[in-house]
């Protein structure tokens, strides 16, 4: 099962990203309604090129399946490279997922 959907393009030295992450993003408050436990992701980053491209902490604000979109550049990359996603969660879950950059020369 896929946890993420992602598209990476590139045209005119930039590459445009759009990420859905599958994941219930469970609210401190939510959980307690529910009985259950607090789950939401923490953190996101994005490789590319062997490089770091997007690192972020988040919070439980984020809405259940976050949608998130970021640009950086194409300087470094190659053909045939990937755009490499990975969250973790608030239980210590940890996903990672890539895609091939289309577009590159």
């Amino acid at each position: 099962m896929a946890n993420m959907k992602i598209k990476a393009s590139a045209r005119g030295g930039v590459v445009k990203c759009k990420v859905m992450m599958k994941h219930d993003m469970l609210t401190y408050d939510q959980a307690k309604a529910k009985g259950k436990e607090a789950n939401f992701i923490t953190h996101i980053t994005a490789k590319a090129g062997g490089k770091v491209v997007l690192d972020m902490s988040t919070s439980q604000f984020l809405s259940k399946n976050p949608l998130i979109k970021f640009d950086f550049s194409t300087e470094g990359l190659k053909k045939g490279d990937k755009l490499e996603m990975t969250w973790t969660d608030l239980s210590g879950k940890t996903v990672t997922e890539d895609k091939e950059i289309k577009g590159l020369k």
